[in-house]
């Protein structure tokens, strides 16, 4: 199994991009900045649920991941919408 130096260097990766994606989500000069933070907000939330069921043995962790994987891209459609139907007015 993985050891945990790995798992708690990998989930500390993450949590540094989600700051930074936080940042960016807050301070980006444009709805477009924002959107895409956003979705990299949500693939990192889905790799730490990726990481947490590799380290913990559960596979149910797995369909989590993929529902929130789809939550997200549908998100993501969404506002690509959203922002198209803004810039054709």
């Amino acid at each position: 199994m993985i050891d945990s130096i790995t798992i708690n260097g990998v989930m500390t990766m993450f949590g540094i991009a989600l700051l930074l994606a936080l940042f960016r989500l807050i301070k980006g000069p444009s709805l477009s900045d924002r959107v895409v933070a956003l979705d990299f907000i949500s693939t990192c939330v889905i790799g730490m649920i990726v990481v947490d069921a590799i380290a913990s043995g559960e596979s149910y962790f797995l369909s989590v991941a993929i529902v929130a994987a789809l939550v997200g891209f549908v998100g993501s459609v969404a506002f690509a919408m959203y922002i198209q139907k803004g810039s054709d007015q």
